[in-house]
């Protein structure tokens, strides 16, 4: 039962890194040190997509299910609503590739509005100033 329990946690644990690589440069606009934290968890999430490996936490909780007594999947709440999110069945390499562009994509967005921010928060102005000319 401890090891059911603990692979629902690695699921959850997985789940919400997911969405703080996807999201979490948004926590960036009031705290700076998390760009310390997230930009090395983008790269990861960009890489794994991008290269078509499994994440070290799905083996943990396949791991964990397998010392629990499960050969597979129970249809729990956390089974169901995020099972399907970390291991959907239409997913394929071309989707892979698709998911990383689109982690590339938000987290650029994400940290130029990160950096307009803090150029009028430093500046006093609305506009972020023109870069000087050499």
């Amino acid at each position: 039962m401890e090891y059911r329990i603990a692979a629902a946690g690695v699921l959850l644990l997985h789940f919400g890194f997911m969405v703080f690589v996807v999201a979490g440069a948004v926590l960036a606009l009031r705290r700076r040190w998390v760009i310390a934290v997230h930009l090395p968890a983008a790269v990861w999430g960009f890489w794994v997509e991008a290269g078509g490996i499994a994440c070290p936490l799905t083996y943990l909780e396949n791991w964990l299910r397998i010392r629990g007594g499960e050969a597979g999947y129970s249809e729990g709440f956390v089974e169901h609503y995020l099972l399907a999110a970390i291991y959907p069945e239409w997913l394929t390499r071309n989707t892979q590739h698709l998911l990383a562009a689109f982690v590339l994509l938000v987290n650029v967005c994400l940290y130029v509005s990160v950096l307009r921010h803090w150029a009028r928060h430093h500046t006093g102005s609305s506009e972020v100033p023109p870069a000087e000319e050499p």
